[in-house]
């Protein structure tokens, strides 16, 4: 699932990309593809589907018509959107050793509290750091 912004950005960029290229490119390729936006009326990438503006019963639905698990990469709005609504089961984050200083965060300011328990935590050589949590009970 992306947002319209990510949708733009990694169409042009994945949709051009073979297993070569990257191994991440079937996967992103050949997945379907479900964008939230309320203004964006088609896509044109493999696999597809403008769902419409954001609605947390749409989502519940598609989660649940869904064989397997529903992945969101980026698209701050909607994963803040989804957070708010408790459609998150795992969250995973990717943290790079270096500051950019500004930009979108994705706790922004006036969010509700929300508790979060560690369920893996992996080091990369180029020490960036993936960690897979999940909302606590």
């Amino acid at each position: 699932m992306l947002g319209r912004r990510t949708y733009e950005l990694f169409a042009p960029a994945w949709s051009r990309r073979t297993a070569e290229d990257d191994p991440g490119a079937p996967f992103m390729n050949e997945s379907p593809k479900y964008i939230v936006s309320p203004t964006l009326t088609d896509a044109d990438w493999n696999s597809s589907t403008v769902v419409g503006a954001y609605s947390a019963d749409a989502i519940r639905a598609l989660k649940e018509r869904t064989d397997g698990n529903v992945y969101v990469s980026g698209s701050g709005t909607l994963v803040r959107a989804m957070l708010a609504d408790g459609l998150v089961d795992e969250l995973h984050l990717f943290v790079y050793p270096v500051t950019r200083g500004s930009g979108s965060r994705l706790f922004a300011d006036g969010s509700p509290a929300a508790r979060f328990t560690l369920k893996g935590a992996e080091t990369y050589e180029n020490g960036v750091l993936h960690l897979t949590y999940r909302p606590a009970d």
